[in-house]
């Protein structure tokens, strides 16, 4: 009987993982492979991502750059980052996906956002999720919590689909579920 706890056991916890693994936020790295860096085309690299709320964009740059949130499209149009909501420095700046709509960010150094360094993130709500995102692996120096949610995505090896995600959450939760009616037998 013993073993059969013991097995028990080691099921309930590879199903609370799975859960766990399940429901974790996208870290998306803005630009991918490039990075925040003048050569990236930040317009192309957004179109490829779905940002959904709950993930987090992870901003990797070096001293020559910052991170300036700006708060309407026609201060991000026209680079007018004197009003900005947020600044962000030190080369590994995390910013949270908190509710859905469009965030405008851009360089704060001179004359790179008239080069193209800014994007434009568009985030869904987490139920209306259902395309694929990338997942990085990254850390996390400083984070923001502006009015509206936004999001990025890195060129790292690890992708995942929304449907996927759920199949998973749902195994593990059967999971659980068999488990514990065994448990109380």
């Amino acid at each position: 009987m013993e073993a059969v706890h013991k097995f028990l056991f080691a099921i309930l916890i590879s199903a609370a993982l799975m859960v766990e693994e399940a429901t974790a936020a996208t870290q998306h790295a803005v630009g991918g492979s490039q990075g925040w860096d003048e050569s990236t085309d930040f317009s192309t690299w957004a179109s490829g991502q779905k940002f959904v709320v709950g993930d987090q964009l992870v901003f990797k740059y070096t001293s020559l750059h910052s991170v300036v949130e700006v708060g309407s499209e026609s201060a991000y149009k026209s680079c007018d980052i004197s009003s900005a909501l947020n600044s962000l420095n030190g080369g590994n700046s995390v910013v949270k996906l908190t509710k859905p709509g469009t965030r405008y960010f851009a360089c704060g150094t001179s004359g790179h956002c008239g080069q193209g360094m800014k994007v434009k993130i568009t985030t869904v709500a987490a139920d209306a999720s259902s395309s694929t995102t990338t997942t990085p692996a990254s850390s996390s120096s400083s984070s923001s919590s502006s009015p509206t949610s936004t999001s990025t995505s890195s060129s790292s090896p690890t992708s995942t689909s929304a449907a996927s995600v759920s199949y998973r959450a749902s195994m593990a939760t059967a999971l659980l579920v068999i488990c514990l009616s065994l448990v109380s037998v």
